[in-house]
């Protein structure tokens, strides 16, 4: 990955501990952002926590399959899965105008650049 952002690996010890499982993620950048996204099946808006805090963004979410009313389990592999994901972000991304969206479990960030950071054109005028 680059240096706008980068697995934060300082909390990875605490995520393998965990029952938590670390989501594929897909990094796209354009001149003006990065897009993040991150495969979290079976996770709803509701259950979606994306947070940014001292440049940390955090992805969480969790899916839990209900049982069928009037159903017995005899058996089950999936109940439940909970995802956790931390990426270091530098300081040339404006953490106020992250946007998020999560469509069939796909969670896309928008991550935008300052200003100061993106590219410009610069005019060249005739002598």
């Amino acid at each position: 990955m680059n240096d706008v952002i980068k697995r934060d690996t300082s909390h990875e010890p605490a995520e393998r501990r965990s029952d938590a499982a670390l989501p594929a993620v897909d990094i796209f950048e354009e001149d003006n952002a990065l897009h993040l996204i991150a495969d979290m099946p079976g996770v709803r808006r509701e259950s979606l926590t994306v947070e940014v805090n001292d440049n940390v963004l955090s992805l969480e979410g969790e899916m839990a399959l209900e049982m069928p009313e009037g159903l017995t389990s005899i058996y089950a592999e999936v109940r439940s899965q909970r995802y956790a994901r931390r990426f270091t972000l530098s300081h040339e991304i404006d953490v106020d105008a992250i946007r998020a969206s999560i469509d069939n479990g796909v969670v896309h960030l928008v991550l935008p650049k300052k200003e100061t950071h993106r590219p410009r054109r610069i005019d060249v005028r005739a002598a």
